[in-house]
């Protein structure tokens, strides 16, 4: 048995009271059996789910059945309504809004038990750029909503510049930045764009027909393949911790005797050699020794230049 159908019935039946078998069938992508299996085993669980029959009958959750007041805990409500707010600073959706709503008042009603703050906020921009990035944010997340057709200036990491005219499907955020899943017109496939190397998005006239996605086929490695990354082992001067967690993640570090070390796999281009380098020597590579040749060779370049 599904278990997630079978809450989703039931936060659906909480909201609107009522609805019919099929319906939630069709909803769900299950057969109208399996839609009373799961109402027969909510019952079991002591949630009051009625069938009325007729014309306009349907599955009727009773007007007085509430969740427990421990279905959230203290901690989840905070972590919930914080995760929240954070997703509503960057893109601002009006179900996001709806839901936070919906979870405060039934925050307030428990206020005896409860208290949250809101304390998270997500900016995915760049230092100094002001309301820029949550614009783009905003047009992209709407586009997503919509079903609405952008036309987008774009710069590779190589930095080619391109106009897109793209079909944005998903919002992605990962590893504290956010991309565009969309079909790209211009290259006939879809592609994953990040929102920050976008220079300007604008509506276009048209709107598109969603085609079906498998979301666990999506590709989350955006722009490396398993070739083109590296295993890499740092020696990092206790100085510079708070950097290396910055960059490598916290749980990437692990304390020696003289420092720390971390071993990470990491995208093998000259991006690597200039972050490497751009810590002075306070974070060494113990190997692979390609990539020690890598920085022997870029810190002799550099050195040439400033002796010319």
């Amino acid at each position: 048995m599904n278990c997630e159908v079978m809450i989703n019935i039931l936060m659906l039946l909480l909201e609107r009271k009522k609805a019919t078998a099929s319906e939630l069938a069709s909803r769900y992508g299950v057969s109208v059996r399996s839609v009373y299996r799961y109402v027969d085993e909510l019952c079991v669980c002591g949630v009051p789910i009625d069938v009325e029959r007729g014309r306009y009958g349907g599955l009727k959750i009773a007007d007085t059945y509430k969740l427990p007041t421990g279905y959230f805990t203290r901690d989840e409500y905070a972590a919930t309504l914080n995760a929240l707010d954070a997703m509503i600073s960057q893109v601002g959706d009006e179900n996001l809004k709806k839901a936070r709503r919906k979870l405060e008042s039934r925050q307030k009603v428990d206020r005896k038990n409860l208290s949250v703050c809101g304390n998270v906020i997500v900016d995915g921009g760049n230092w100094g750029d002001g309301k820029k990035f949550t614009e783009k944010m905003k047009i992209c997340e709407q586009a997503v909503n919509e079903c609405r057709s952008l036309h987008i200036d774009y710069y590779s990491r190589e930095g080619e510049h391109s106009k897109r005219f793209i079909d944005p499907y998903l919002l992605i955020y990962k590893q504290n930045v956010w991309y565009v899943y969309a079909f790209c017109h211009t290259k006939l496939q879809f592609r994953t764009f990040k929102i920050g190397r976008i220079k300007s998005a604008t509506f276009s006239e048209k709107t598109f027909t969603r085609q079906e996605i498998n979301r666990d086929e999506i590709d989350l490695n955006f722009f490396y393949t398993r070739d083109e990354l590296v295993d890499v082992t740092f020696k990092i001067a206790p100085a510079y911790l708070s950097d290396a967690e910055d960059w490598l993640g916290i749980d990437a570090l692990e304390q020696t005797e003289d420092g720390f070390k971390a071993q990470v796999r990491l995208p093998n281009d000259d991006c690597l050699v200039n972050k490497i380098l751009g810590y002075g020597g306070a974070v060494q590579v113990v190997s692979p020794q390609s990539l020690k040749e890598k920085l022997k060779d870029a810190a002799k370049k550099i050195a040439a230049a400033y002796d010319a």
